[in-house]
């Protein structure tokens, strides 16, 4: 019987970056984790492609990334519009001939309380962005992969808030939840074709989605920070380099994993 031969730790090693040649989609890039994982993407050999809603901020990133000699499009596109989403896919391939690994990242953030007092019209722009967002991506970026390079990865954005109860943002979690196991089907399905899928699921993390959250509830970071072992927030440079992991080579028998990277908060 034959057995084929996973890429060598030493094949990687040697070239450019971790994701040297490759094409990377990333949501959410204007700001937070997704600016940092486009930086480093690139940083690691990456042409990377830039979505998200605020132009001027994608811009902003895109300047960064070429001005330290790699390339990176800029694609405006609203997650919660399916055809804006399969449309930046789309644009990937035409710029670059191709896709090979996409971090989904962007997401929508609704006000904490307990859950009758959830507004109903922010619980369908949570499911529109964070899940159906989500989904029609995934779904888009597995078709250009299949057509162009044939295998790749992806890594969706989860949180730490998916596990277990979250009464104080109960559709968040609930929808960040609903992705985990988004991840997870996918992982199994395409699978065999060589398109691994996985999640990352960030603790306590510098973003404006947390100071958001601050304005509303002051004294929210000392209490994520009192019951972090780590005994701090993570930089959102940190939460990018697990995605980047994930979608290298150097994880290539990882898939269906969501990871925590939340300094022990949930251990």
């Amino acid at each position: 019987m034959e057995i084929s031969t996973p890429p060598t730790t030493r094949s990687v090693r040697t070239a450019r970056g971790l994701l040297a040649d490759k094409v990377a989609f990333v949501s959410g890039a204007g700001r937070g984790i997704g600016a940092a994982a486009a930086r480093l993407f690139a940083e690691e050999g990456a042409r990377v492609v830039l979505a998200a809603r605020t132009e001027s901020q994608l811009e902003e990133v895109a300047a960064d990334v070429r001005a330290a000699g790699g390339e990176a499009e800029v694609v405006p596109c609203d997650l919660a519009d399916g055809a804006s989403v399969r449309a930046a896919v789309d644009r990937a391939v035409e710029r670059f001939g191709r896709l090979d690994v996409a971090f989904n990242n962007g997401a929508a953030f609704v006000p904490p309380g307990p859950l009758d007092e959830v507004l109903e019209d922010d619980v369908d722009r949570v499911y529109a962005v964070n899940l159906r967002g989500v989904w029609v991506s995934m779904a888009a970026q597995v078709a250009a992969i299949r057509r162009t390079s044939g295998t790749g990865a992806i890594v969706n954005t989860s949180s730490v808030g998916s596990f277990g109860a979250n009464p104080v943002l109960p559709a968040y979690g609930a929808m960040k939840r609903a992705v985990n196991s988004l991840t997870e089907s996918a992982a199994v399905t395409y699978g065999p074709e060589g398109i691994r899928v996985n999640a990352i699921a960030p603790g306590n993390t510098l973003t404006q989605m947390i100071a958001t959250w601050e304005d509303t509830s002051p004294g929210l970071q000392d209490q994520l920070v009192a019951t972090t072992p780590l005994r701090r927030a993570a930089q959102p440079s940190e939460i990018a380099e697990a995605a980047l992991w994930l979608l290298s080579d150097r994880a290539s028998f990882v898939t269906g994993v969501v990871l925590r990277v939340d300094g022990g908060a949930r251990v």
